[in-house]
């Protein structure tokens, strides 16, 4: 069976965006990073997107903006599916090597994960994910922390209506002497008896 990576960026206070006072990355990118993110993004995987962040990724490539850094080439030019009950039939994928499969996000990753030979990779698509989570079927959560705290300017929080899970880390790692990599394996949380 195929692992399943839900990869996310965030804020120190937990959200994966701000208003455009804020540039990519928060502005904190650094070598480390962008050289961690290329070694992560340099072996083939079948990547998992919703809708919403599905449109975001091939809005920027539909406009022709150039992807600078490695690892958004990379994922650029891998295959990528697209889940979702909403989007219609025949709308377009403008993204290289889009599939999309049409139904419920769990059953669809369900199936993804048992007939694929290669790891599945969702970065973003936060309503997507934390249902994933909920149903079991995310073998890692790999969140990427950026120093800032949005409180003010702080959009998409990452967890925001997720349920309750037991994490245990398997990997933690500072980028460029600020930035924190953490890999988690998940476990839905079950409540004590009393």
């Amino acid at each position: 069976m195929a692992t399943y990576t839900f990869d996310v960026f965030s804020s120190l206070d937990g959200f994966g965006s701000a208003t455009d006072e804020w540039t990519g990355y928060w502005g904190k990118q650094g070598p480390e990073l962008l050289e961690r993110r290329a070694d992560l993004f340099g072996e083939e995987q079948l990547m998992v997107f919703g809708p919403d962040t599905y449109r975001m990724f091939s809005g920027f490539f539909a406009a022709g903006e150039e992807f600078d850094d490695v690892w958004t080439q990379r994922m650029s030019e891998m295959r990528k599916v697209v889940v979702s009950r909403s989007m219609a039939p025949d709308e377009p994928l403008p993204w290289p090597n889009t599939t999309l499969m049409r139904g419920d996000a769990v059953e669809v990753v369900a199936r993804l994960k048992e007939e694929s030979d290669i790891p599945l990779r969702s970065h973003g698509s936060l309503k997507m994910n934390r249902a994933l989570m909920a149903a079991g079927l995310v073998d890692r959560l790999q969140v990427t922390i950026f120093p800032v705290i949005t409180g003010i300017t702080g959009r998409a929080p990452i967890f925001g209506g997720a349920g309750d899970f037991d994490l245990d880390l398997l990997e933690a790692r500072t980028l460029d002497g600020r930035t924190q990599e953490l890999v988690y394996a998940p476990s839905v949380h079950a409540p004590r008896a009393r």
